[in-house]
């Protein structure tokens, strides 16, 4: 299968209190086409940091990131924002949902952002809404949901630009444990159906739930 996530040698590096703290130290990985992949490793292993080059939101110290075998380094700063919103959804665990925009119009935004016009985003904004069981709640704003209505939500935003990546860090972190398994099967329903997934968790059981798990410590894939 083709890979639609590459990295090669990736280091990133931050200064603190006159010193340097080597967040990541030569990751290399290889996310196939369709594949469910969880990272999982104690606080402070690297795990948030690698999501976040994948995803475009940083950019490495050293090494390089490739999606669909384009580099991003080689990419303009308008570029990377291009990327970010029309093939990369982001998922978090805080939801990220606009206060004062209901369900509907925070699925919009993510369209609008992508140029699709009015009507036609509406109309994919709602579909999507339908398709996570939420027809009935698409006019109500963030704080008359539920958290597992709003990871919901959320999912549908990262679902609405038709990513090839869908990146997750700790999706069910702000759940209880019914709602979070609710939340791991969509994704794994999502996956059924060829969605690439990259999730970050501390939770082992929903780790268990990805085709492929991989262990971070001390800012490396353990092999």
């Amino acid at each position: 299968m083709t890979p639609i996530v590459e990295t090669h040698d990736l280091w990133k590096t931050y200064p603190m209190d006159g010193t340097s703290v080597d967040a990541l130290r030569g990751v290399n990985l290889t996310v196939k086409a369709g594949e469910f992949v969880a990272l999982v490793g104690p606080s402070g292993s690297g795990k948030s940091t690698l999501l976040h080059l994948l995803g475009a939101m940083d950019t490495p110290t050293r090494g390089e990131v490739r999606l669909n075998g384009r580099s991003l380094a080689q990419m303009s700063d308008a570029g990377r924002t291009r990327l970010r919103c029309r093939e990369i959804g982001f998922v978090f665990q805080t939801f990220n949902l606009l206060p004062m925009l209901s369900a509907l119009e925070n699925v919009e935004i993510a369209l609008r952002l992508a140029g699709m016009p009015g009507q036609k985003r509406r109309a994919r904004a709602a579909q999507l809404l339908e398709s996570m069981g939420l027809d009935g709640r698409m006019r109500h704003l963030p704080r008359q949901l539920s958290g597992g209505e709003r990871q919901r939500v959320a999912i549908a935003r990262a679902l609405a630009n038709q990513p090839a990546l869908l990146l997750a860090d700790e999706p069910t972190g702000n759940l209880d444990s019914a709602t979070g398994e609710s939340i791991v099967a969509l994704l794994r329903q999502l996956n059924s159906q060829g969605q690439t997934i990259v999730l970050v968790t501390h939770n082992a059981e929903v780790a268990n739930q990805a085709e492929r798990m991989l262990q971070m410590k001390d800012g490396q894939l353990q092999h």
